[in-house]
């Protein structure tokens, strides 16, 4: 999706105009990362990068967007001027879209002039944030299914039709299967599924014909809501009267459970099926579903084959945002890159500095073990021991030395304002959280009260940190240091 560049917060903006009057435009290294996992799980899923990179790719004021700036008396001409010719220049490197990614850890890189860096943070937040939140809460609804069909049915429920079509995005990424809204089926070949509405059964003179009418219409997709009045009365019976009609024309329906007591239900209702020899019949759900309720649902054993999520999935339900921030890392002085800092009282806001790198180890088994940020100068290789410390503790670390391999995770993705990654397909996307979740032992993916996955630095990046905070606290308004 395209976005006009002024989507962006109006005081990034008044800075850039400062920093253009002031001359002071030096090359920047800036660093995405957030603090906490959301819902209180153990990992998150990186998405929204493909929007990212194609907004980068064309993000721009046209005269319109300069005669509104303009309007609001705060810009001078030079500037303006400055922002009619605007393109992003600089380099971005970001971790694969669809990668588990964990608090703490740089999961995008932007290498710029401080006024591009700049003007790009309130979009790049916009496009990530809500995209891996989405993506996350996906990824966990499909592993509480085990691996079952989640269809994603939150238009009429998303924040805005942008939201919504945002969400349906992240969604496929996270690993539904389909979604009920077709734009963003056109805009992301996204295959797109759906089944009644309740409207549809009262519009007919009785449940039956309504069956028999739609089942006829679309013999391939009959899926038949079946709790309008009475899910286990008329609703299964009816249900199955079109059942075995359909079975003789060599055709299978499905039912959907929309109220009520989903594990009953659908065990009451797959019992009838199966006794009536519509065992191929599937049964959907959906109504407000979580995470958690799908659990105790696989755990209560119901047989349950598809899952219509909504609300919760495409607005993050118990959390509306992922707390993902952009703070400085370097910057030019005298020709060099200098390492940064923003410091503060809660030891979990003190940044780390400098420009750097993730690496993921594996063991033998090729299963994740831990990721280690380092200075983007440091020789990490194979076959060597490393001191993992803790980002914040000062004496809290480990050491590994039993590990079979290591991989970086920041990739280039734009070089001097030019794309250099190929793009990537949405099932192309997907499979790599299958794959990268199927690397992480159980215990990080449980639902409720996961294990803690490691995120640490190397010994040099955290003598840095430390003595950046010591260079600071010896600061006084006598000696300006």
């Amino acid at each position: 999706m395209k976005y006009s560049a002024l989507l962006t917060d109006l005081y990034e903006l008044t800075m850039m105009q400062g920093y253009y009057l002031l001359g002071n435009n030096p090359q920047v290294s800036f660093d995405m990362f957030f603090r906490r996992n959301p819902f209180s799980g153990g990992y998150s899923i990186f998405a929204g990068l493909g929007d990212l990179i194609d907004t980068l790719e064309h993000f721009s004021f046209d005269q319109e967007a300069i005669d509104y700036l303009d309007s609001l008396g705060i810009f001078k001409k030079d500037f303006l001027d400055y922002l009619s010719n605007f393109h992003f220049s600089g380099n971005l490197y970001a971790m694969d879209e669809g990668t588990v990614i964990f608090p703490g850890e740089p999961i995008v890189r932007v290498e710029a002039n401080l006024i591009e860096a700049q003007l790009i943070e309130s979009i790049l937040l916009n496009i990530l944030n809500f995209q891996t939140l989405i993506a996350t809460k996906t990824a966990r609804v499909y592993n509480a299914s085990r691996g079952g069909l989640i269809l994603e049915f939150g238009l009429r429920r998303a924040q805005g039709w942008d939201g919504a079509v945002s969400a349906s995005r992240a969604a496929y990424i996270g690993g539904a299967a389909a979604t009920s809204n077709t734009l963003a089926g056109k805009l992301f070949n996204i295959p797109v599924k759906g089944t009644m509405a309740h409207s549809w059964v009262m519009a007919f003179p009785n449940e039956l014909e309504s069956f028999r009418s739609f089942a006829e219409i679309y013999p391939d997709n009959a899926i038949l809501l079946i709790d309008t009045y009475d899910a286990l009365g008329s609703g299964i019976e009816n249900a199955v009267i079109v059942g075995k009609e359909m079975k003789k024309k060599g055709k299978s329906i499905g039912v959907r459970l929309d109220s009520g007591d989903l594990s009953y239900l659908s065990q009451k209702v797959r019992k009838r099926l199966d006794k009536e020899g519509l065992e191929d019949c599937t049964i959907t759900v959906s109504n407000d579903l979580t995470e958690e309720i799908i659990h105790q649902l696989m755990s209560d054993g119901a047989p349950i084959d598809s899952w219509g999520v909504g609300t919760h999935l495409v607005t993050g339900g118990s959390e509306a945002s992922l707390a993902g921030v952009y703070k400085l890392g370097a910057k030019e002085v005298d020709g060099k890159m200098v390492p940064t800092i923003k410091l503060s009282n809660n030891a979990e806001k003190t940044t780390n500095p400098g420009i750097k790198q993730v690496w993921r180890f594996f063991d033998a088994d090729n299963m994740a073990i831990a990721d280690l940020i380092a200075l983007e100068e440091e020789q990490i290789a194979p076959g060597k021991a490393y001191r993992f410390y803790h980002p914040m503790y000062e004496n809290a670390h480990f050491i590994l030395d039993s590990y079979d391999t290591i991989k970086p995770l920041l990739k280039k993705k734009i070089e001097k304002g030019k794309v250099i990654a190929p793009k990537e397909g949405l099932p192309e996307i997907q499979q790599r959280v299958k794959d990268g979740l199927s690397k992480f032992d159980r215990t990080y993916k449980r639902i409720i009260n996961p294990h803690i996955y490691k995120v640490s630095l190397t010994s040099a990046l955290k003598k840095l940190k430390l003595h950046m905070i010591e260079e600071s606290e010896e600061w006084t308004p006598e000696n300006g240091k």
